[in-house]
């Protein structure tokens, strides 16, 4: 982990220059797993580098890893908002997955968080889990919902490769659901709803708040990765403050509405000005470039215009707002009723998606499917 946190910091002094982040998210794992001294080694490059000071600062947490000297620690260096990986309040189901929390540690570590001064914490949860019943995820969301946290991200359950849940499912260890999926997917918007908690995304809900300044130039404006600027056709980011709740994870809505970002990491990708590069996913190779001083990318694909506009539509398209006409040309160059006229109208005649004056966006339906629905705008 010391090898580890050393080529980390190594990958922010290289590209440290052209960056002064708005929003930054440790996870893709369990940051929380680090110790004080190295979260302090962290802090320490990142001030050198000037790369604190971001408006929103999220970082993932196990519940089992999560101590009050280390919630302080983060908080008193700018981190604002925890997403915690709940997953589940079942002990059961917990053991099904293979997560090494109980559901005893989820309300003692959101508790030590609160202590900590978070006033924005997230809880991930998991839905038609093997052999969970509608009894158990009403129970589990009704809990969750109690804590009150700010927001709240749930998803159904993927069957990955080379995971012990895969294998139980091709042995024939139980069978997928998908009507009860769906059902607890309805249960999930319906309690959401009732509990002022408002869909943004597919699978994201969050609560409302005064917006900061800073997102509403106009309406929500996320801010060019860059501090020198960006050259003219590079893409900004806003969405009307109707559409995205005050808690509403910054971070991730860049992401689908097209924005610029860099990772760093392990397998972590960029994506700068219609490029997108990826690092190498073995951590020792990783660690080994880093120390020659050599970038660990391993790939790199540069986007042509019509490809990125389509990446972006379909992104957008998880978002309950959808895609204004305006902003999309906007954001790049191209016009939905033009290009992607005959999916719009094949969807809205499917049921999945509505074509208002203003904008595109999926129904509730068309959410449901979404994937299928943005595979139509891909070019």
């Amino acid at each position: 982990m010391d090898r580890y946190v050393s080529a980390l910091i190594r990958e922010m002094e290289l590209v440290a220059a052209d960056l002064r982040p708005r929003t930054v998210f440790f996870g893709g794992g369990t940051p929380s797993l680090l110790n004080r001294r190295q979260w302090e080694l962290i802090f320490a490059a990142m001030q050198r580098l000037n790369l604190l000071g971001a408006t929103e600062w999220t970082v993932e947490c196990n519940p089992a890893t999560v101590s009050l000297d280390k919630a302080k620690l983060l908080r008193a260096h700018g981190v604002n908002r925890i997403s915690m990986g709940v997953q589940s309040l079942d002990d059961t189901l917990l053991e099904r997955l293979g997560r090494v929390h109980s559901r005893a540690m989820v309300f003692k570590s959101f508790d030590l968080l609160r202590q900590a001064g978070f006033d924005n914490l997230n809880l991930d949860l998991m839905f038609a889990i093997p052999s969970q019943t509608m009894a158990s995820w009403q129970k589990t969301l009704a809990e969750a919902i109690a804590l009150g946290s700010e927001h709240l991200s749930c998803y159904e359950v993927i069957y990955e490769e080379d995971t012990p849940l895969f294998a139980q499912l091709q042995r024939g260890k139980f069978t997928v659901k998908e009507d009860l999926a769906c059902e607890m997917y309805e249960e999930l918007l319906e309690r959401a709803e009732g509990a002022g908690l408002r869909q943004y995304e597919i699978a994201n809900f969050a609560r409302d708040k005064k917006v900061s300044p800073r997102f509403q130039v106009p309406g929500c404006r996320f801010e060019p990765i860059n501090a020198s600027g960006e050259s003219p056709g590079t893409w900004h980011l806003t969405d009307d403050t109707s559409s995205v709740p005050g808690f509403a994870c910054r971070h991730n809505v860049n992401y689908w509405r097209g924005g610029s970002f860099v990772g760093l990491g392990p397998s972590a990708t960029t994506y700068v000005h219609g490029v997108r590069t990826k690092n190498c996913s073995n951590t020792q190779r990783y660690c080994q470039q880093l120390e020659t001083g050599t970038l660990p990318a391993e790939s790199r694909e540069e986007l042509p215009p019509l490809t990125r506009a389509g990446e972006t539509a379909a992104f957008g398209l998880r978002m309950v707002a959808g895609w204004p006409f305006e902003e999309f040309h906007r954001t790049s160059g191209y016009d939905l009723r033009e290009q992607w006229s005959g999916e719009m109208s094949r969807l809205a005649e499917r049921g999945w998606g509505q074509i208002a004056p203003d904008r595109f966006q999926l129904t509730r339906q068309g959410l449901r499917f979404a994937d299928a629905a943005a595979e139509m705008f891909l070019r």
